[in-house]
């Protein structure tokens, strides 16, 4: 018997030392992942980063070779232009001291001949040529200019330009080892997530943030939110479906952007907010997540489409405006649907009355009494601590009244007309 017991013993503890070292190994296994994901985030963004900096410098130099071919290129027309305009002048007095050297080389060899020529007809040439002579004006001179009083052209170049150029290119561009700010966490909203990032750095001193998704890793990274904010609810997300997300910011004074924090997945089973369509008394947006209260009198209470709320969960509701009060118009939650009512106030509900009063009704007829602020958020779960037989889903109720949609265009985007579900954007 001592032998059969030590050696189940003996098996019991070979069997979780086996369970340990199986587990162990599972868990080395998952840190070499852990240090090859590291390993290839490093090599990948190296790779990344010599691509981007070649291409940029590739840049620069062809701009910079472009601009200073434009320069180049200005500087030579314009020494054109001066020179074309000195030589004008110039050309114009050659003509004339030449048609003067032509003149003069026929005066003289007119004056030869007469003095050479035949007797009986010397005296008749030495008249022709002394009067013309005369008429040639032979002690008038052009004017030629002095070299001091014409142009001479230079080039003016500034060698500080070089030592401008050398400080500012080698003070362009870093390499930053790790970005400024980093994704921190994702939260499940109804149709959206609520992304929040921080600062990681802390000599950086951020101005403003910019927030960029995307779908799968096919298409291309699109703005959410630029702001100074550290948080911001993402909406229109389809549930169940990987988005990956990116941040950087702006130092406090700059223009440029910081590198991009590393890519995070995040994703939401929360399906997007829907109110019952088909009653009478209310009109819903296209969405079906706006609900708003029309005149009919037969109106009673407006339920979600399903049950798709847990307990634990935060519900926030955003009222923008509200028309004439009745006792009877409030916005809760219920743990089961029951038509034919025209009041949240029944058992098994909680609802928030326009008075700004909450309203508690469990088992033992225990009411809770706050007050209404203008944002007003409910915890779901201590709320339903006070209650019996809680399922694990519930369903949204709101009985809302408003005469006019008077700002319906202005939030279109974020709150078109009078209440949006926890994933509204701002609150």
């Amino acid at each position: 018997m001592e032998a059969e017991a030590e050696v189940r013993l003996l098996l019991q503890e070979a069997r979780e030392s086996i369970e340990a070292a199986r587990s162990y190994r599972q868990e080395l296994q998952q840190r070499l992942r852990g240090l090859h994901q590291a390993r290839n985030q490093i090599r990948e963004s190296a790779t990344l980063t010599r691509d981007v900096l070649e291409q940029h410098f590739n840049d620069l130099k062809g701009t910079l070779k472009k601009l200073l071919d434009e320069r180049l290129m200005s500087l030579l027309q314009e020494v054109d232009a001066i020179e074309q305009e000195s030589i004008k002048p110039l050309d114009e007095c050659q003509k004339l001291i030449e048609h003067g050297v032509s003149t003069a080389d026929e005066l003289l060899q007119e004056g030869e001949s007469a003095i050479h020529g035949d007797v009986g007809q010397q005296n008749e040439k030495l008249c022709s040529f002394t009067k013309k002579a005369l008429h040639i004006q032979l002690d008038s001179l052009p004017e030629v200019p002095a070299l001091v009083d014409v142009p001479c052209l230079s080039a003016q170049l500034d060698d500080c330009l070089l030592t401008i150029l050398k400080n500012e290119i080698f003070r362009h561009g870093t390499v930053a080892s790790r970005p400024p700010v980093q994704l921190e966490e994702f939260i499940e909203k109804p149709g959206g997530i609520l992304v929040r990032w921080c600062k990681v750095d802390d000599d950086f001193i951020p101005q403003d943030y910019r927030l960029q998704y995307r779908k799968g890793t096919a298409s291309h990274f699109e703005d959410a939110y630029v702001g100074s904010e550290t948080e911001f609810i993402v909406l229109h997300i389809d549930p169940n479906v990987d988005y990956q997300f990116r941040v950087c910011a702006r130092g406090d004074g700059r223009q440029e952007w910081s590198p991009w924090s590393v890519p995070q997945v995040g994703r939401t089973t929360l399906v997007p907010h829907e109110w019952t369509t088909g009653l009478e008394g209310y009109s819903l947006s296209s969405r079906r997540n706006i609900a708003l209260r029309n005149d009919s009198q037969s109106c009673g209470v407006l339920y979600s489409k399903a049950p798709t709320y847990f307990c634990g969960q935060t519900l926030t509701f955003r009222i923008e405006t509200v028309g004439q009060p009745d006792r009877r118009d409030s916005l809760g939650v219920c743990v089961e649907q029951q038509n034919g009512y025209d009041s949240l106030q029944r058992d098994k509900a909680v609802c928030v009355s326009t008075n700004g009063k909450r309203l508690v009704k469990p088992v033992n007829k225990v009411a809770v009494m706050v007050s209404l602020s203008p944002k007003y958020t409910t915890d779901m779960k201590n709320i339903y601590e006070k209650m019996l037989n809680i399922p694990p889903r519930v369903h949204l109720q709101s009985q809302i009244r408003q005469l006019k949609n008077s700002r319906y265009q202005s939030h279109r985007r974020h709150l078109p007309t009078l209440i949006q579900s926890s994933w509204v954007s701002g609150l």
